[in-house]
């Protein structure tokens, strides 16, 4: 699959109704033969923030996870890997606040959208929809 058929892919989950984070995982789920099932439950508490707590945002946290598919350790051991999963992790954030300022839900919600929105659940559409497409773009550059 190609960056932007991903891309949209992961768009189209968020769309359906998914939560940032599960949209983000369950784009890459099949590369890792992570089941559609498995993928949904263990991403869908991250969204908002992280169950609505409004700290690092979902489609971030969705990110971290298909890093920890890619580059996790296995092992408790295995100190070389669980360190550089944690380089890959801190590099993807960096790059999301470099583009948008925090990877912080709340400092973004309260960037791109009204109270008011966020009430009438517009934000989804005015700046979260962007947040999953950019997270699942530069994870797709990160592992491919």
């Amino acid at each position: 699959m190609t960056k932007q058929e991903t891309i949209e892919k992961a768009v189209a989950y968020f769309d359906a109704g998914y939560a940032c984070s599960q949209s983000v995982l369950l784009a890459f789920a099949p590369e890792f033969q992570l089941d559609e099932r498995t993928a949904k439950l263990i991403s869908s508490t991250f969204g908002g923030g992280m169950g609505r707590l409004r700290q690092k945002c979902g489609a971030v946290t969705g990110a971290f996870m298909v890093l920890g598919l890619r580059y996790g350790n296995e092992l408790p051991q295995d100190m070389e890997s669980k360190l550089h999963s944690y380089k890959k992790v801190r590099e993807l954030n960096q790059q999301i606040e470099s583009l948008h300022g925090t990877s912080n839900c709340y400092e973004l919600l309260k960037k791109h959208a009204t109270e008011a929105e966020i009430e009438e659940r517009k934000h989804h559409k005015i700046f979260c929809r962007k947040m999953v497409g950019d997270a699942t773009g530069m994870l797709f550059d990160m592992i491919h």
